[in-house]
Formats: C-alpha cells, structure tokens, sequence
C-alpha cells in the first residue's frame, strides 16, 4: 500500500494512472488513501478526491468500493462539514443515473427491453446454457448485457446512499431525495421485486430508529420538519405502489402512515389525508371489501367538503353519488354468520385495525360489526344530507332499493337506473385528489342487491314460487347465478328458502335441516321415556310420621328461621363486600408497587444510559485528542526525516513514533527550524550586498541612454501629431461640400413630403375617431349588461335571504312548539307520578290496617283455640264451623274456584327498593292455559297441576277461600305467606272476565267483591 505525505500527491498519482489506463490501480490508492486513519481531519482536498474516486467507482462498477469510501467519508465530516458528504452523493447518483439512462436508451434504439426479474440475483447456469445452445450471439444479447448491469449498479447506488443517510438528521432532505428517486426508477422501468425490497428497507430504517432513541445524530420525528420529509415519503411509496398494482404493499404502506401519524399524535396536512383515503377506496375496493370502501368513500366526501374550497358542484355530486352507491354495493348480510369463536376473534380484530386506519376509535369490548355496519353508514348519510347532493337516477336508485317494496317488478325497475350509471362517470377537476370517478364498476354488486332484494320480499309475500317465474322476475342473471346468489343468502342467514329441481320451484320459509333434527332426538327420547316410567310406577309419598307442632310453635320457629336466613344473608352480603374490599386494596397496593418500581427501574435505566453516553462520549474525545496528537507527532518526525535528507519507510517512522513523545519531538524541530532561519539571514545578507553592488553599477551605465531614447521619442511624436492634423483638416473640407450639394438636390422635395405628411395624419386621424367611437359603443353595451346582471345577482341574493329568513322562522316555530309539547308531558308525567304515589301510600296504609286488624284476630283465635277442652280431634279445617255454630255443608262448585288471580298478576303495581324480583315459579309454564278463562267445573287435584303430562300427586290441599281486600304478601319473596292470606296491594283478580281491578278498600256496592277459587300452592315453599 503506497503511503502519501499529502493527500495531493495520492490525487496526482491518481490522474497518472487513469491517463495510462490503469483504472484499477488508480481507484485502490485513493481508496487506500480514503480508508487510511491517517487522514481523518476534513479538508478541501479531500472532498475533490471523493469526486474522482466515485467517478473511478461508476466507470468501474465498484458498488462495494463507493460504499466503503463514502461511510469513510462520512466518518471524516460527520461533525465538521456535512454539506460536502452531500455534495459527494449527489455528484455519485448524477454519474450513475446518466450512465444508466445512457445505456437504457442505447437499448431502446436497439429495440431491445430490460426483462430480468430481479437485480440483485446472479446470471443463473440455466440461461447460459440457454444462450450458448440457442446461439445467441448479436446485438441483441450483447445490448442486454450492457443494460443490465448498470441498472443493477443503480439499483445499488440507491441502497448504498439510503444506508449511509439513515440515521443522519443532518441530511434527512437528501434522504427523502433519494428514496423519491428510487421510488421514480422502479416505476419508470416496472420494477416490482425491487420496488418491494425498498419499501422493506424504509421500514427496517424506520424500526430501528424508534428503537435506538439514545443514537447520536438521530432525526427527532416530534420536529414538524422531519415528520413531514418521512411522510411525505411514505405518500410517495403509496402512490407507487397502487399504480404498480402492488396492493399489498400499497396496504403496508398505509399502516406505515398509520403508524407514523399514532406516534406523532399529530394529523398531516388535509391534502396529504385526501390522498390517504382516495387510496384506501381503490386498495378496499381491489381486495373485495366493500363496506371499508364505503368508509373509505365517505371519508374522502367529508374531508374534501370540509377543507377543498376550490371544489366544484360538479365533483361535490359525483363524489356523493360515488359514496352512496358505494354503500348500496355492500352485501346485506354478514359474512362470519355462523363462524367458529376464533374465527370471530380474529375477524374482530381485523376490524378494529381496519376502523383504526379509516380513523374510527372503537372500543375492543364492542361488536365492530354494530358500530361499522351498512345500515349504520346508510343511517349515517341520510342524517348527514348525503341524499341532498347525489344525482337524481342514483337517489332513485336509493329509495327504489331501500324504501319502496315491489316483489314482482324490482329488477325491472332497477334496469333503466343501472344503465344510466357509466354515462354518470365523469373525469373530477385538478383540486380533486380522485382523478375521475368510475360508477359504472358498482353496476354488478348492485345487480346481486337487486336480485336479494327481489329474494327477499318475494319470501314475504309468496312461500311457493316456480323457477321460470323466479328467473323472468330477475332480468339480470340466468338461473344458475341466481341459484348460488341463493346459496350464499341461505349460508348468511340471509332469507330462508329452498331450492325444489324436481318440482322446478323455489320454497320460501324456515326448513328443519336432518341435522339440527339429529342433535335433539336423544333428548326428546329421554324426555318421553322418563314420562312412560313415571305414568307405570308413580312415586309413593311417605307420610311423616312426626307429631305436628302447635301453630304457635310453627309461627315462632318459621319467625326465627326466617330471621336467622335474613341475617346470613345480610352477614354473607357484608363478607362478599369486605373481601371485594380487601381485594381492591390489595390490587391498588399492588399497583402502586408495581408503578413505583417500573418508575425506579425507568429512573435507574436513564440514569446508566445517561453515564453509559457519558462515558462513550469522553472515551471519543479522549481517542480523538490522542489520534491528533499522534498525528501531529508523526507529522513533525516525517518533516525532521525530510529536511535532514533521509528515506524511512512507514513502519519506521511508526516505530519511532511509538517510541519518542511529542514533547521531545517539538524540541527537536523548534532548534533545527532556528539553526534553518540562522543560516538563512546569513544567506540573505550576503545576497543583498551583492544584488545591491550590481543594481548601483547598472544604473549608472544606462542613464544616458535613457536619456537620449527620451528626446527621440518627443520629436517622432510632433511630427505625428502635425499630420494628423493636415489629414483631418482634409477630410472635413471634402465632407462639407459634399452635404452641400446634396442639400440643394432635396430642397425640391419638400412641397411633396408636406402633402403626403398631411394625408397619412388626416387618415389616421379618421381611423382613430372611428375606432373611437367603437370602443364607446362597446364599453356602453358592457356597462349595461353589467348592470342587467348585477341587478339580476342582487333579486337572487334578495329572495334568498327571504328565503332563509322564512325558513329560519319555521324552524324557531317548530322548536318553540317542541319545547312547549315536552314542557307539557313532563307537566303531565310529574302529576301522573304525584297522583299515583298519593294513590300507592293510601293502598300501604289500607294495607297496614287490613294486616294489623288479621294479625288481631288471628291472636284471638288463637287464645280461644288454647282454652278450649282436650277432648276429641277435630281437623282444623272444620274448628271454625264448629266454633261459629253454623251448619256444616260440602262447599259447592262455585265455591270451590280459587279466588286468586293469574301468576303474572300477582306482582305489586308499586315495587318497592325491598320487595325482590318475581320468582320462576310464579312465572306460568303453558301460555295457552294461563291465558285461557277458569273453569266453573270444579276440578280434581291432578288437573290443576303445571304440567298436565306429569304424574298425578299423592294428596292436594282443599280450596282456600281468598278476597282482594286480604293484607299483601311480603315484600322479601323467601318469606312463606300467613295461613289463608295472599292478595297483590294494588291490582285485582279476575282480568279474564273483563273488569277492571279494585286498588284498595273493601267491596263495595259499585264494587262488588269478586273472588274466584284457585287451589293454594304449597309446592312452592
């Protein structure tokens, strides 16, 4: 390796080589120069190197020789001077843009077309042997082997700027230049492998910058300026990539502006977001998706209305119309019915990201499919006033689709708007980011809309309908398009029919699928055999063979037993809260915990990453100053070596380096440069005298002829100005007399050119007055018609107003009448409250009484009952009679009808906060029974059961005589209700036969008592 006191001399070697040919040789010593540590302090002299060795690199091809030496020279002027690293890889992507374009048009004039597919791979063995069996052996061949490897030079150009420019915040302008540039050569030649290993290497550049925040030197994307260069590079990529038609990368590119613009927390510039989403409409539109192509639609109509004030009526409506038909293309039906969970799961969070990138925040509890639906957007634009800006044939589209119900004739309805469509589609203005709108592409999906739409409201109306009537119905398809149209309906839970080809007729309405018939035989069969064992060998009842206690004692022990259920479930209520208590304490502790200690460890990170900087950035400075001082050392010991004449190679010179110190170094050369300067002065002393001898001597020998060559000089200059003198003199006699005669040869002339003069002034004055009085006329006519429409604008602008005015005043009206109407109901619904409240506390105070005064007599019974004589057993359904004295006699029919009113109706009017929810078994079990009128026929035990199929029980109570007027029952439903006591406060029985309830007090004679004969159900407690 040659070594180079300066770097002058490596460049002079360098022309030297390159004018014998020997490029190779000139490129390894400036890249040895280049690389060399030695040089690591900027200087002009350098930056003319770089310019020679990427010439050398392009004429040669050297992609890895250009990458070495410009992140070499980037080292070099990273800190010191950054815009010559730019001017170097400007001057690198010039050569080799012209040196690719030169030789892609060598080829072009050949006829001849670049067709390999990927840049970065090698020539396989395949298409050699190809090419030498094939004999291909032209121009043709020889012109593909030019072209090919200078785009695949430029193609590595490209990727060796992006890399040495991706961390610099310094040069990110350049940075975003240069990806603009490949993205332009990938378009420009088609190429699609590269185009996508580009877009890869700006995500891989992107990652990594979030990821090593603490780099020097890193671009700050919270900086307005370097935000807008990365997005705007990432639009550029988008662009591309959908008219290369590389959907999938036109989709990452948009989650990579997705992902810029949530890091930001920052929104880019409205046109930049019309671009965004007129993107999206075409990428939703390729990949089937229809609803997101909706959103996206609508998105781009409210952003262009919002922001774009240079938009026309003209593209306002084709927009609209494109938003509305855009919708009415999106399938009625959901696509994941009947899908399996993770399926679902994974197509919720498809639609979250999907809502996320159209700008929608969804929450991740939430069903996307309720809140991003067709009916939502449909429901949305009509609230909107979507509806008021689309064209008349697509707002009848609308409502003949969505609104109107024609079964028999929808399709043909539906014909004449649909051809109507393409002569609809119309190229936008340039203030559109959309350069034309194409409705005509939605023209089949609302084909297969109409046709579901004909589907199902011909379910409604017919449940048989013939196969030729089905397809003359439907103009659009031929039977077996309709046939999988209905397929897909049926699969979504769309409509439900069937397809009869036997019959040739289709069958609307629900069908029992063998499999669903399958899945509950088992269970239906279980069911009737436990029903056909308990009908053979019904249960026996064991009679309790304990003593019955005496009512008093059942009273206290039920009161105590009810008391002790109350207060567990009020100590098991207390327990659940003081554990979730505990609980939430214990998670927020944990919480804090956790918070504090991510907080120490983010506080210990920072700090060790802030010595760790620390550190590297003193080890730099203390390696730089080392390597300066070894620099200058070397460079005084090269100086001592060559002013004392001798020749030491490198190694040596680096050995003794290591040897001496700079300190003894600089002493050395300070003496030498003084005994230098001495012998100098003494040099130059000498040297005086002697030119001073020799000056003195020279001058006294040719003053005089100096002075003789003076007075020569001044005679030969007199006589020369005298006859310059006599020539002018001359010359201007001659001039003169020639005017003269040529003044009296004009003087004839001059009557003639005063009359031609005052003709041409006449006519042009005439032509001026005319052309005068045009122009007159003119501004008169303008100025009338000018003032015509100004008069015109002001009625319009007057009648508007009016109109505004009046339509306002409407409004007001209508306002001023709503809130007057809800004023009125909340009057009406605060005295509707006060009155029935004033109602329900009568019915608690009647209702206290009744209890009080039962309670009363229950108490005086019961005393009666306890003084009576032991004697014979009487059962207590008889004590009353005998203790009344009247007559005993069976209870007739009539009386025998439970008086209690219907399950459902036993609730109170008036829940209070204590009363629980009904139960299940006050809930009937047969709607058709519980529905149906009472019987007046007095009924065994076994038909007044809730199940008529099951077994007859072993013994039933007797009838129970109720009336309406009874105390309630109690509000905590676990309580069991007193003997011969159980009426709801506030409504009454007996709805079936027509009357209205009694709310409170005792019958009346307006109001007679109706009671009604129910057996009591004991079962439920």
């Amino acid at each position: 390796m040659a070594t180079f006191a300066k770097p002058e001399n490596a460049l002079k070697r360098a022309e030297e080589l390159m004018n014998v040919g020997q490029k190779q040789a000139a490129l390894q010593a400036l890249h040895d120069l280049i690389t060399s540590k030695r040089y690591r302090a900027w200087q002009k002299t350098l930056e003319k190197i770089m310019f020679k060795y990427v010439e050398l690199c392009v004429d040669m091809k050297k992609g890895r020789f250009a990458k070495d030496g410009l992140i070499q020279y980037r080292i070099v002027c990273q800190q010191v001077n950054v815009s010559s690293l730019e001017e170097v890889i400007k001057y690198f992507l010039q050569l080799s843009s012209e040196r690719a374009e030169a030789a892609q048009a060598q080829a072009a004039a050949a006829e001849v077309t670049l067709d390999v597919e990927d840049l970065e791979a090698e020539k396989r063995p395949e298409d050699l042997m190809l090419s030498y069996v094939s004999g291909e052996r032209g121009k043709e061949r020889s012109d593909r082997e030019t072209v090919t490897p200078w785009f695949k030079f430029l193609w590595e150009t490209y990727r060796t700027v992006l890399e040495i420019l991706r961390n610099n915040s310094k040069l990110e302008s350049l940075y975003a230049m240069t990806a603009h540039r490949a993205f332009q050569f990938c378009l420009q030649y088609k190429r699609t492998t590269e185009f996508r290993r580009l877009c890869e290497i700006l995500r891989n550049h992107l990652t990594n910058l979030n990821k090593y925040r603490d780099q020097r030197d890193r671009p700050d994307l919270s900086q307005p300026e370097s935000l807008q260069l990365y997005l705007e590079t990432r639009f550029e990529q988008l662009k591309i990539a959908t008219e290369l038609e590389l959907w999938q990368e036109a989709f990452r590119s948009i989650e990579d502006i997705h992902g810029l613009m949530s890091m930001v927390k920052r929104t880019p510039k409205p046109q930049m977001m019309a671009v965004y989403y007129a993107k999206l409409t075409l990428i939703y539109w390729v990949s089937d998706n229809h609803l997101y192509h909706a959103y996206a639609w609508y998105k781009l109509y409210n952003l262009q209305k919002s922001y774009n004030k240079n938009l026309t009526a003209k593209d306002l409506q084709l927009m609209a119309s494109a938003v509305v038909l855009a919708t009415l293309a999106v399938p009625p039906y959901d696509r994941k019915h009947g899908a399996h969970h993770f399926e679902l799961e994974m197509e919720k969070d498809r639609n979250i990201r999907m809502a996320n990138i159209l700008g929608f925040n969804i929450d991740a509890k939430k069903d996307s499919r309720e809140v991003l639906s067709r009916a939502a957007l449909l429901s949305e634009l009509v609230a909107k006033g979507v509806m008021t800006y689309v064209s008349p044939e697509v707002k009848d589209l609308y409502t003949l689709l969505e609104n109107e119900f024609h079964p028999l004739d929808l399709a043909a309805k539906a014909q004449p708007f649909l051809s109507k469509l393409p002569n609809l589609s119309d190229k936008l203005s340039s203030a559109s980011p959309v350069p034309e709108v194409r409705l005509e592409q939605y023209v089949p999906a609302l084909e297969r809309l109409t046709t579901l739409r004909v589907l199902l409201q011909a379910s409604q109306v017919y449940s048989t309908i013939r196969i030729a009537d089905l397809t003359r119905m439907v103009t659009f398809f031929d039977f077996s398009v309709i046939e999988k149209l209905i397929v897909e309906a049926v699969k979504y839970n769309f409509v439900q029919m069937k397809v009869d080809h036997l019959k040739e007729v289709v069958n609307f309405g629900s069908q029992d699928l063998e499999s669903e018939k399958v899945k509950t035989h088992l269970a239906i069969l279980a069911k009737r055999l436990k029903k056909a064992c308990s009908m053979i060998s019904p249960p026996t009842v064991e009679r309790s063979s304990k003593q019955i206690l005496p009512y008093a004692e059942l009273q206290a022990i039920v009161e105590k037993e009810h008391k002790k259920l109350l207060a567990r479930k009020v100590l098991i209520e207390r327990r659940k809260e003081e554990q979730e208590r505990q609980m939430l304490e214990m998670e927020r502790e944990e919480e804090s915990k956790r918070l504090k200690q991510q907080r120490l460890t983010e506080e210990a990170e920072a700090k060790r990453l802030a010595n760790e900087s620390a550190r590297r950035e003193e080890a730099r400075i203390r390696k730089e100053i080392e390597e300066k001082e070894l620099e200058e050392a070397r460079a005084l010991l090269a100086e001592a070596e060559k002013r004392k004449g001798k020749k030491g190679k490198k190694g040596g010179v680096d050995g003794e380096v290591s040897k001496l110190s700079k300190q003894l170094l600089m002493e050395e050369a300070l003496s030498e440069q003084i005994r230098e300067r001495q012998e100098m002065e003494r040099k130059l002393q000498k040297l005086a005298k002697t030119m001073d001898y020799l000056e003195r001597a020279k001058r006294e020998e040719e003053r005089p002829l100096i002075e003789e060559a003076y007075h020569k000089r001044l005679q030969d200059d007199e006589r020369f100005y005298q006859q310059q003198q006599e020539q002018a003199i001359e010359q201007s006699k001659k001039q003169h007399e020639t005017d003269v005669v040529e003044k009296h040869r004009l003087e004839r002339m001059g009557e003639d050119k005063e009359i031609f003069q005052r003709q041409v002034v006449s006519r042009r004055h005439g032509e001026f007055e005319r052309l005068k009085r045009l122009r007159e006329e003119r501004l008169a006519e303008e100025r009338a018609i000018r003032s015509h429409e100004r008069e015109i604008r002001r009625k319009k602008e007057y009648f508007k107003r009016q109109e505004e005015q009046r339509l306002l005043k409407i409004q007001e009206e209508e306002e001023a009448r709503k809130r007057e109407e809800e004023e009125r109901k909340r009057r009406e619904e605060a005295e509707r409250l006060a009155k029935l409240e004033e109602i329900a506390q009568k019915q608690r105070e009647r209702e206290a009484a009744a209890e009080e005064r039962e309670k009363r007599e229950r108490e005086e019974a019961l005393q009666a009952r306890l003084q009576e004589k032991p004697g014979k057993f009487v059962p207590p359904s008889l004590r009353k009679f005998r203790e009344s004295g009247e007559e005993l006699k069976r209870p007739s029919m009539e009386d025998r009808r439970d008086v209690r009113p219907p399950v459902e109706e036993r609730r109170p009017l008036f829940l209070s906060s204590r009363s629980a929810p009904p139960r299940d078994a006050d809930r009937p079990i047969d709607r058709e029974s519980a529905n149906a009128p009472p019987s007046k026929a007095y009924q065994p035990p076994r038909a007044r059961q809730s199940d008529p199929e099951a077994p007859p029980r072993a013994y039933e109570p007797p009838p129970v005589r109720r009336t309406y007027d009874a105390p309630p029952a109690r509000g905590d439903t676990n309580e069991p209700p007193r003997s011969g006591v159980y009426a709801p406060p506030n409504r009454g029985g007996g709805r079936s036969f027509g009357q209205r309830p009694v709310i409170g007090g005792r019958p009346t004679e307006d109001r007679p008592e109706r009671t009604e004969d129910r057996p009591e159900r004991r079962d439920r407690w």
